[in-house]
């Protein structure tokens, strides 16, 4: 919805995010009613866990937006392409990490052991800003493609010098994905913790997604505000990661 470019308000963002709130919550509604009440508890444990750490992406996009120096009316349309490549590779890392689950019972530790080792990682972590060109992402984007030096408009590609060569908006886009594939590798096994029924698992992972853009512009002006959010993530990982391990061996 929206793809036009323009700049969100924090109204529009908020009225938005509770709608995709409340359709997740109503999608809970029918998972208790027709999968009974531990379905229906796990989908919304599920929900919750791939919502507090999708709050992470957020700040990660407003580096690479600033990074890139992005104009928040072109923001939007680089997020509703983002959301989009999300829902089609993590559905494609769900189905795998489904896979291996029921074929190698011992994968729930590696799950297990990945999400500790995030949490670890991200605690020692410095605070400084990455630079996007030094991205391997990047760097390889303009080795293969050429790349204007300015956006243009909300384009991703334009004609120069009678060659089609991508947009500054473009990189944002694979910096933007790229980036929620790492997110990916920390949520996903974090919701197997909770349940490895395939359908809870996808179906919870659409919903956190779907509100991720207005989430975006709703918490960007409060981000300020947010000063133990890496604490708490980390938190987080490490809790759900140690409950993996031991929930399957106890």
């Amino acid at each position: 919805f929206h793809r036009s470019a323009h700049e969100a308000s924090r109204r529009e963002a908020l009225t938005w995010s509770a709608i995709w709130v409340g359709m997740a919550l109503l999608f809970n509604a029918g998972v208790f009613w027709f999968m009974g009440t531990q379905a229906g508890i796990e989908w919304l444990t599920g929900y919750l866990v791939e919502k507090s750490l999708a709050i992470d992406n957020v700040f990660v996009f407003l580096m690479i937006f600033s990074a890139f120096a992005v104009p928040a009316m072109y923001q939007h349309r680089v997020l509703f392409w983002g959301v989009v490549g999300a829902l089609v590779m993590r559905g494609a890392m769900i189905g795998l990490g489904a896979a291996l689950i029921a074929r190698f019972d011992w994968v729930i530790y590696v799950f297990g052991g990945i999400l500790i080792l995030t949490a670890v990682r991200m605690l020692l972590a410095g605070s400084e800003e990455p630079d996007p060109e030094k991205s391997p992402v990047i760097r390889l984007a303009r080795r293969l493609y050429p790349v204007t030096p300015e956006l243009h408009g909300e384009r991703f590609f334009v004609d120069m010098r009678g060659r089609r060569a991508a947009t500054p908006l473009f990189l944002v886009l694979l910096m933007v994905e790229s980036s929620d594939v790492l997110f990916a590798v920390d949520s996903i096994p974090a919701i197997f913790a909770v349940t490895q029924d395939p359908f809870l698992v996808f179906t919870s992972n659409v919903f956190a997604i779907l509100g991720l853009r207005n989430l975006y512009f709703a918490i960007t002006p409060l981000l300020n505000r947010f000063k133990y959010l890496k604490q708490i993530i980390v938190f987080i990982l490490a809790f759900v990661g140690v409950k993996m391990i031991l929930a399957h061996s106890q």
